[in-house]
């Protein structure tokens, strides 16, 4: 992770912003593939069993902690 004071000025800023979405962006497309393939492999071969439930929230949860990272909400902890 880059800690640079740089990062923060103005100019730096949208390009921060920008790198964050598309890492956002690519996560979420993994997470939207691996559900489709877990949901239905899970409805394939056990569908009396919803196992792929567990992961969906897991990796969720992750998700929303990515979301809130690329919005800034975490910006404030660091001290800066």
């Amino acid at each position: 992770m880059n800690n640079d004071p740089a990062d923060n000025t103005p100019d730096e800023r949208p390009a921060k912003a920008e790198r964050r979405l598309r890492g956002f962006a690519k996560h979420l497309m993994a997470y939207i593939a691996a559900m489709a393939v877990l949901v239905s492999i899970n409805l394939l071969a056990t569908p009396e069993s919803p196992w792929f439930v567990l992961p969906m929230v897991g990796w969720g949860s992750v998700l929303a902690l990515h979301v809130a990272w690329v919005m800034g909400l975490f910006d404030g902890l660091s001290g800066k």
